[in-house]
């Protein structure tokens, strides 16, 4: 069960953060509140437990930041939505997770979860990643991807089931954030290791990855470099 509170003056865009919040979790388990008013918010916290608090910092004139005040916030994750881009820095001085200017986005919003669910799981190291998914942005969970091809400048992301997502980080930068499972085999290719379960070697010293549990391909075409052949 999450529980999530949103505090927002403008019930417009409290809908809005509710909706694009239900798609990005895709799941059951989740229960959303709306509060308008600062001291409504302030109550709701101190009689409520809560795991994710979305906080505007205009509320109908008053500070939002006089909620982080008024409570110990290291029992949940504060997420900042606000259009006051100069009070960042002030915000993440009272340790909030993540600062969204508006206008947002749901991949911006996607994005933040990312970092509550990593940051949750105890380390650094990503365990989801915000995907496009007919148009929409979803998590999908890192240890189910068998490998990801570059594209341009995005990536596509292939799951052990066959399906295919469209990322917007470059190979090079997942190659950075990824777990270290996952390897760059090719310059267009990260693999990941853990599925690896033979080497293919062709004429003309090409060679190939066959990964292991790929529902939708028999083997991946990974150029592999010479060196990485044992």
């Amino acid at each position: 069960m999450m529980n999530i509170l949103i505090i927002e003056d403008e019930a417009r865009i409290a809908k809005r953060i509710e909706r694009m919040v239900l798609a990005i979790l895709d799941e059951e388990g989740v229960t959303i509140s709306m509060r308008n008013t600062l001291d409504e918010g302030k109550s709701y916290i101190k009689t409520n437990e809560i795991d994710i608090l979305f906080l505007d910092l205009n509320l109908n004139g008053e500070d939002g930041f006089q909620v982080l005040k008024s409570v110990v916030n290291d029992r949940f994750h504060t997420i900042i939505i606000s259009a006051y881009k100069d009070k960042a820095i002030t915000a993440f001085e009272y340790g909030v997770l993540d600062f969204i200017p508006k206008p947002f986005t749901e991949e911006r919003l996607a994005d933040a979860f990312v970092r509550i669910r990593d940051r949750r799981n105890g380390d650094e190291s990503i365990k989801y990643l915000a995907v496009n998914k007919k148009g929409l942005k979803r998590l999908i969970r890192v240890a189910d991807i068998a490998y990801i091809k570059g594209a341009d400048v995005y990536s596509e992301i292939h799951s052990k089931e066959g399906m295919t997502y469209l990322h917007s980080m470059s190979l090079d930068h997942l190659s950075e954030v990824l777990p270290n499972n996952f390897e760059r085999i090719h310059r267009s290719h990260i693999a990941n290791m853990l599925l690896a379960k033979s080497t293919i070697s062709e004429p003309g010293s090409r060679y190939f990855l066959q990964l292991d549990s790929v529902e939708s391909v028999s083997y991946t075409h990974l150029t592999l470099p010479t060196k990485r052949i044992v």
